[in-house]
């Protein structure tokens, strides 16, 4: 049930049982907001019959310290007081102050506040409103189970988030988990479970929170500036984005420092700057809403809940709306969407990230496999050979293939006939070696084979698939092997392998062409 109030500066000799029973110098129609700084009495209106356990709610606000007078009916006047230090002790979930009234013989009807060096950005006492037992327990069931599901997807986001940026390392990972674990201090802070857990006193847990709140937006501000493409954020709005939250930072550190001098000032300084960094996100969605890449809408949808939500805290904190405890955390649940989204935004972003490195990757692997081999037959090319074959200290055969009277096959067939037949007698070679042996082209009509030593027949194969491939036109066409077996095991080892199969391969063109000659026979 909320209590209707009126309110009065606190004066000298002003004292409890008196103000109960005049009206003089309260104000009941007025708004507390537009009172100054300073001490004052509120007073609620007559109770009506109330019920055992009955409490007294009302919002969080900065106060040195407040005492609730109770008056009864038979006269008797009671008092429960707490400065900011002993706050916590009635603090519940969701930020506010639960008393209960104290049972008595005679019944409750009136309740006086006494608030000492209220800083009045809010108001002075902020929505009290009496509560039953039941009615508490199920309030405080709600903001927890409220509480845990959001800083659970917090946590579970961070934890995703953390362990996707130390895997992907991109750049727009730190200022976003900075900003998610932001919100989840921001969020303990807030809801008044820290003030609980620690005794924090009250009015430097409310620094804390404007503090948190101001690092939540910036590390925001900083991740959408690195997640957009650069064309996003191009000319004059990266610039803005940077000094808007450098003096957003500034200003919520005065704000943690100075508090309650100035208080209105500071207050006004932080609203307006949170709206100046706000109205930033609008050319910074529009932009990323009509950029080419898909994740930049996803974002943009992601940002427009929590732009609506922190619109309505800047009005509420202007005073242009009444104050709401739903709106008033209405940025906790407008951050977890956003983060949820921007968590979705980043997956596409990183599929897109992905899909680009495995098109480089594989542009890549053709660039090194058009310059590892060979553009007329598909074999390995010289280079691509010596690589892959010296280093080898194992026993291995080198096998020399050379065309014999290649050059009558071009003036016979011509270059593109000639070309068809190296095309043909690379197949042939294919199908005659293991599949772990080296086969390149080394020169003009010259193959180069290598395979282990244990591959013994493998050249007698080579000379028995090259006399029985059919060439084009049908043209014979023959070759001369030269063989040998031997380590490779630094370059001076491949080229006295290669000179000893080269003295072969002349033997068996010395000895008639079309045969195989082994080194050592040579």
């Amino acid at each position: 049930m909320p209590l209707r109030t009126c309110y009065r500066p606190v004066s000298i000799g002003d004292r409890a049982s008196l103000l109960f029973g005049t009206t003089g110098g309260f104000d009941c129609t007025g708004s507390q907001r537009r009172a100054p700084s300073g001490d004052y009495w509120v007073r609620s209106q007559t109770l009506p019959l109330l019920e055992p356990g009955v409490a007294i709610r009302s919002g969080s606000l900065w106060q040195d310290s407040a005492t609730l007078h109770i008056r009864y009916a038979d006269g008797t006047i009671r008092s429960i007081g707490f400065d900011s230090a002993s706050a916590w002790r009635h603090l519940r979930l969701g930020a506010a102050f639960e008393i209960p009234i104290p049972p008595a013989s005679a019944r409750p009807v009136q309740i006086l506040w006494h608030v000492r060096g209220a800083a009045n950005l809010r108001g002075l006492v902020l929505q009290p409103q009496l509560i039953s037992p039941d009615v508490s327990q199920r309030y405080t069931l709600q903001m927890t189970a409220f509480y845990a599901g959001f800083v659970g997807l917090a946590v579970a986001l961070l934890i995703f988030n953390i362990a996707l940026g130390a895997a992907l390392r991109q750049r727009f990972h730190l200022p976003y988990c900075v900003m998610v674990l932001s919100l989840i201090a921001y969020a303990v802070s807030s809801s008044g479970l820290l003030g609980q857990l620690t005794g924090l006193d009250n009015n430097l847990r409310l620094r804390l929170n404007m503090l948190l709140l101001a690092t939540t937006l910036s590390s925001a501000m900083m991740f959408a500036r690195r997640f957009f493409a650069p064309q996003v954020t191009r000319g004059w709005l990266r610039p803005a984005i940077d000094i808007a939250t450098s003096t957003l930072l500034a200003a919520a550190l005065a704000y943690t420092l100075l508090m309650p001098l100035y208080a209105r000032w500071l207050d006004r300084t932080m609203t307006f700057t949170f709206l100046a960094t706000l109205l930033l996100t609008l050319p910074l969605l529009w932009r990323g809403w009509h950029a080419d890449d898909r994740y930049s809408r996803a974002f943009a949808i992601a940002w427009g809940v929590p732009l609506l939500t922190a619109t309505a805290r800047v009005l509420q904190a202007l005073g242009l709306i009444a104050w709401s405890l739903w709106i008033d955390n209405s940025t906790l649940i407008a951050m977890v969407l956003e983060a949820s989204f921007s968590a979705l935004a980043i997956a596409w972003r990183i599929k897109q990230l992905t899909e680009d490195c495995d098109q480089a990757r594989e542009q890549e692997m053709l660039a090194r496999l058009l310059a590892d081999s060979d553009p007329l037959t598909g074999l390995m090319n010289r280079r691509s050979f010596l690589r892959e074959a010296i280093g080898r200290p194992d026993a291995h055969i080198l096998v020399l293939v050379d065309i014999d009277h290649f050059k009558r096959v071009n003036e016979t067939l011509g270059h593109d006939g000639g070309d068809q037949v190296l095309r043909v007698f690379a197949d042939a070679l294919r199908q005659s070696v293991p599949v772990d042996a080296l086969l390149a082209r080394i020169g003009g009509e010259e193959f180069a084979v290598l395979a282990p030593a244990s591959a013994t027949t493998m050249p007698e194969t080579i000379l028995t698939q090259i006399r029985s491939a059919t060439m084009p036109f049908d043209l014979a066409v023959t070759a001369s092997l030269g063989s040998e077996c031997g380590a490779i095991a630094d370059e001076a080892d491949w080229k006295l392998l290669y000179g000893r199969a080269d003295d072969a391969l002349f033997a068996a063109k010395r000895a008639g062409r079309d045969r195989l000659r082994w080194a050592e026979a040579a």
